[in-house]
């Protein structure tokens, strides 16, 4: 039955997610979505705010270097001492370059790489108005390699709009993009950070939280699959969500349908049994008694009494094979509630019981003394004698005459070994699975109804052991049944 739940298990669990997986997904996949989105907003802002911050600065520099700029009659006076321009110049990771030229492309003063506005056609700088931009130029030595900047565009009119002497001159300033980069970075970093901890923190609260949730769901597992399968108690939640407690009741209420059908079940095959005993019982006395009678003398008339005999005896042992059947049904049987079992006394007991009926068919049958110390297993006797008891009548019923019968009790590491060894025709290879099926013989000799290991399977793995059937050689058949043995035993 273990093997049954296990497979089940595989068969349902295959390519799904667990229950707690999925909510954590589905929790955390729109954290997930909010933090890129939120990652990509803040760069935005940032680059936003440093922008602001780096025009506010190319704007101050620009006004006052157009400050230095003085027409003079016709010319043009540039108050730009150096030192001024070692001040511009001083940092050479954030250098703030300049130009000044008189449109349109005369070069005055500055840096002549600067590059011009990309104005749209039909666009045209304002007087006093500043124009940002952005572009690259090239970097100061050997190679191609450009570096990008931030820019700013003056265009001023030096002396009266009236006077033909006046001047327009283009004043630009430019910053590399670099520190706006690195500054919206640091900005971005800086919110980011927290705002993962956050999320990982709220992660891991969402993990408690659906951990706890689903706590009872897995109480309720938990007892599922640690009960036998003859346990048809309800299960029991102290406290659940309302959701878990309704499917408990409905598992509960289903429990006890089935635990009503088998009782109901298990009391007709009982009744039925029983009933059948009685009939059977008289008609076998019945039948003994007209074959002692005079008149019993007639050969046809005897031979139909000892068919009617026959067929008595034989129902009388399907009926008594069926209540053992009934017995050793899931639900019969709880193997904390049995004291452990002698098995090696109980093979003694029944081997001597049978050797009148063996010597009455002709056959020897004994026991292998290997064993000498009781050999304690868990299990109810009645079933464990019905199990011996079935192995030792299939022998006496189909080994023939002649043929020797031993019966086994030895101990194999944690298990109980018992073996029914028999120098019959044996079972055929073919046959020996089959053999184990309700109502299944592999010969046609014998007075059998086909039960006989059917009921030894049954009861054999309802105390949590094999059985098997093994060729003897030259010819003959080994039926061993392997049980656990008793972990504390003591003699009852």
């Amino acid at each position: 039955m273990s093997g049954w739940r296990s497979r089940s298990r595989g068969r349902l669990g295959s390519g799904s997610l667990s229950l707690s997986r999925q909510l954590l997904w589905w929790v955390l996949l729109p954290q997930l979505v909010l933090w890129l989105a939120g990652g990509v907003a803040a760069y935005r802002f940032a680059a936003s705010y440093a922008n602001e911050a780096i025009d506010a600065s190319l704007s101050q520099a620009s006004r006052a270097l157009a400050r230095q700029l003085k027409p003079i009659g016709s010319g043009l006076l540039i108050d730009f001492p150096k030192a001024a321009q070692d001040v511009l110049e001083a940092d050479p990771a954030d250098r703030l370059l300049y130009m000044v030229s008189q449109p349109p492309g005369q070069f005055i003063l500055g840096n002549q790489a600067l590059p011009p506005p990309p104005l749209a056609q039909g666009a045209a700088l304002r007087i006093g108005q500043p124009y940002f931009y952005d572009g690259s130029m090239p970097l100061a030595g050997p190679g191609d390699a450009e570096q990008a900047v931030r820019v700013v565009a003056l265009l001023l009119r030096l002396g009266g709009e009236q006077q033909p002497e006046a001047q327009t001159l283009l004043v630009q300033v430019a910053r590399s993009s670099a520190n706006r980069e690195e500054l919206a970075r640091r900005i971005l970093v800086d919110m980011l950070l927290p705002l993962s901890s956050l999320i990982l923190l709220m992660t891991l609260i969402v993990w408690l939280g659906i951990r706890a949730g689903l706590a009872p769901l897995k109480r309720l597992r938990q007892q599922v699959e640690g009960r036998a399968p003859a346990d048809l108690a309800p299960l029991q939640l102290a406290s659940a969500p309302r959701e878990l407690l309704s499917l408990a009741g409905a598992i509960n209420t289903l429990l006890a349908e089935v635990q009503h059908s088998v009782e109901r079940q298990k009391r007709f095959i009982g009744d039925a049994a029983h009933q059948l005993r009685t009939p059977l019982a008289g008609l076998k006395s019945q039948t003994e008694l007209a074959l002692t009678l005079p008149s019993a003398s007639d050969p046809e008339l005897r031979a139909r009494l000892l068919r009617v005999h026959e067929s008595a005896t034989r129902s009388a042992h399907l009926v008594s094979q069926l209540l053992t059947l009934a017995r050793a049904e899931p639900g019969a049987l709880r193997l904390q509630d049995c004291p452990p079992v002698d098995l090696l006394a109980l093979a003694r007991q029944l081997t001597a019981e049978l050797v009148p009926r063996a010597l009455r068919a002709g056959l020897d049958l004994g026991m292998d003394e290997a064993a000498q110390t009781p050999v304690w297993v868990a299990g109810e006797a009645l079933l464990l004698r019905e199990v011996l008891s079935n192995l030792i009548d299939n022998a006496l019923r189909y080994a023939g005459a002649g043929a020797t019968v031993t019966v086994g009790v030895q101990r194999l590491g944690a298990q109980a070994c018992l073996s029914v060894e028999d120098s019959g025709p044996g079972i055929a290879a073919q046959d020996r699975a089959r053999v184990f099926g309700r109502f299944v013989r592999a010969t046609d000799a014998g007075s059998g109804c086909g039960l006989g290991l059917a009921i030894v399977k049954e009861i054999v793995e309802r105390h949590g052991g094999q059985v098997s059937l093994e060729p003897v050689l030259p010819h003959g058949l080994r039926v061993r049944v392997l049980l656990p043995l008793a972990g504390n035993p003591q003699p009852a």
